[in-house]
């Protein structure tokens, strides 16, 4: 079987009980059915403490009203990891924060930015990520396949993360163009055209096309009298996802009020003044913002393969960035001019958390992505 990993995957050290904010608080658990039948099988004095801490009927670890694990300690350490062993440990929590994602004798290993310490680690990061692949036995699992659309979505994706590392370029028209090639894909791929995607390839990588994105972009830029509006119709699309931790709510309306209150003409001002400090305080924010938007691209595109959503992916990702950015901007707002790698990093892992623990809210994202016009 061949795997992949990005290439800063083997730099990530669990902090364990100083991580800022545990792993084990704020969503559900799942233990998978060999775990749970090997929990049934524990003697002892921890025996009692698996019996009352596990949900054998949904199989879940309890919560308690905090939404803290049954087995978080008060030091934010596992008490099944301390008494039972590190091979104690369900499939989700020995896996975590890697993320896996299996076609046919392929499995991509990234690690999710739901992960603090992950944040910071590819937030931090300089150069333009790579992904490692090697060979190595492994048990195939995957669903019905159809190899011809996986082959065709990963030298799309290959394409696409070469144009959105391509630092020559500016940002927003990277993004626009990677949009835009995916929206051309499904449109090929849902009419029986798969043969013809190759075409693209070569179309979004010419010059031609890169110049009309960017007159697209300067036109969009001149002319937005409603940015404002634009870009608040997407932040409120975050309403209708499912809330995993309470306080996250708070977030967005509080968010929501710092940016959009005052209309148009005070947005784009704001916009003015933050961009200018954060070239001047963080210059290389938009690296992070690049980064992020490959890490999403990389880990969801070629799932596309099971559901055909090319473009509602490529836009997730996206509109991803794009709601972290403004995120880190009401943060600055609140800051009162003034934002931080720790702020950052807190916005990108909170953000992840409640889009990437929940398949509903990924499924519901990517729906609605599929239904919005091309967006940078």
């Amino acid at each position: 079987m061949l795997y992949s990993i990005p290439d800063y995957y083997k730099e990530f050290v669990c902090t364990a009980d100083q991580c800022e904010d545990t792993c084990c608080a704020g969503w559900q658990i799942m233990v998978d059915r060999k775990s749970l039948d090997r929990y049934h099988c524990v003697r002892g004095a921890f025996k009692k403490d698996l019996r009352r801490g596990i949900n054998w009927k949904e199989g879940t670890f309890r919560q308690s009203k905090e939404k803290r694990c049954a087995f978080l300690d008060e030091d934010n350490l596992c008490r099944m990891y301390k008494n039972l062993g590190e091979k104690s440990l369900c499939r989700t929590c020995r896996l975590y924060p890697r993320h896996i994602e299996e076609f046919e004798n392929v499995r991509e290993i990234t690690l999710s930015v739901s992960c603090p310490e992950v944040a910071k680690l590819l937030l931090k990061k300089e150069e333009p990520v790579r992904f490692l692949s090697y060979e190595k036995e492994g048990e195939e699992t995957y669903e019905e396949f159809d190899y011809l659309l996986y082959s065709m979505l990963a030298d799309a994706r290959e394409v696409m993360i070469g144009i959105a590392q391509n630092r020559d370029k500016p940002l927003g028209e990277r993004i626009l163009l990677v949009v835009g090639l995916a929206h051309d894909i499904e449109r090929r791929v849902r009419s029986g055209n798969l043969f013809t995607c190759e075409e693209l390839f070569d179309k979004y990588e010419s010059e031609a096309t890169e110049k009309f994105v960017r007159c697209r972009l300067e036109h969009y830029m001149m002319q937005a009298d409603n940015r404002c509006e634009d870009v608040r119709n997407l932040f409120q699309k975050l309403y209708r996802l499912e809330v995993l931790k309470e306080d996250w709510r708070r977030v967005l309306y509080e968010s929501e009020l710092l940016l959009y209150k005052e209309g148009n003409k005070a947005y784009d001002e704001t916009c003015r003044k933050y961009e200018q400090w954060m070239d001047e305080q963080i210059p290389d924010w938009k690296m992070k913002c690049e980064q992020l938007f490959v890490y999403f691209l990389y880990t969801y595109f070629c799932g596309a393969v099971y559901d055909a959503r090319v473009y509602g992916k490529v836009q997730m990702a996206a509109v991803s960035v794009l709601l972290i950015s403004e995120l880190w901007k009401a943060r600055w707002i609140r800051n009162e001019g003034y934002l931080d790698l720790e702020d950052m990093t807190e916005i990108v892992y909170r953000y992840s958390r409640e889009l990437e623990h929940s398949d509903e809210n990924l499924e519901l994202f990517e729906m609605m992505m599929e239904k919005t016009k091309i967006f940078v």
